[in-house]
């Protein structure tokens, strides 16, 4: 078994294809792409993780995928999650109420022979979780500090600076992202998170596809009962 620098295992992905589009995604697990830097981490079917990205300590729930190089540690990604391109999710702080704020205090073992790494400093590092809901979206190069909870189909917009949570269904954007409108009704919202598509097995989805396609989010809920 790979172990990484924090001597921790690593999931080997299945690397048989490159991740681009028009890739057969897998029921089995992850299409990586051969650029990509894993440790650390999970992957459920029909997953993909595109050239260039870095994935540390992180969990990909099925469908979920992230475009070129984006970079994401400590993250539960949520089935369906889309993370576009040169995205920063979760990323790691610096210990800045001490005297210095460089990685020599916690990555110790890269300057002196005798010093051993802060193995304290890594673990609240990784305990730091941030949570993307089901079916978010997450816009072109936008950054989602660490401990924020992304709800079920809300929209990072590109660029945004995400500090607090967002609410289900919320579009967000700016530095810091503020809330700019929802993308439903309040009544459309509660009929979609009691529907949980999300949670669909493949061939349920696969029968609704060309409902997915063409019905409004309303008309959709008419058909498939909520």
């Amino acid at each position: 078994m790979t172990m990484n620098a924090l001597n921790q295992p690593i999931d080997e992905p299945k690397t048989d294809q490159p991740a681009r589009p028009g890739t057969r995604l897998s029921p089995h697990g992850a299409i990586i792409h051969p650029t990509a830097h894993v440790a650390a981490s999970h992957f459920e079917a029909w997953t993909e993780v595109g050239e260039g990205a870095r994935i540390l300590n992180s969990t990909f729930e099925a469908y979920a995928y992230c475009d070129r190089f984006a970079d994401i540690a400590n993250t539960t990604v949520g089935r369906f999650s889309n993370i576009a391109a040169m995205t920063r999710i979760g990323p790691t702080d610096h210990p800045f109420t001490h005297a210095a704020q460089h990685h020599f205090l916690y990555r110790s073992s890269y300057y002196w022979d005798d010093a051993s790494d802060d193995p304290a400093f890594f673990a609240a590092r990784a305990a730091r979780r941030t949570v993307l809901g089901a079916d978010c979206w997450i816009g072109h190069g936008a950054i989602i500090k660490p401990e924020i909870t992304v709800g079920i189909g809300a929209i990072v917009a590109a660029g945004a600076v995400v500090t607090k949570d967002v609410s289900p269904f919320m579009i967000v954007a700016g530095c810091p992202a503020q809330p700019i409108r929802a993308r439903f009704s309040q009544p459309v919202i509660d009929r979609l998170l009691a529907l949980s598509w999300w949670n669909w097995d493949h061939a349920r989805l696969r029968t609704a596809l060309e409902d997915f396609r063409s019905l409004s989010a309303e008309a959709f809920l008419e058909k498939h009962g909520a």
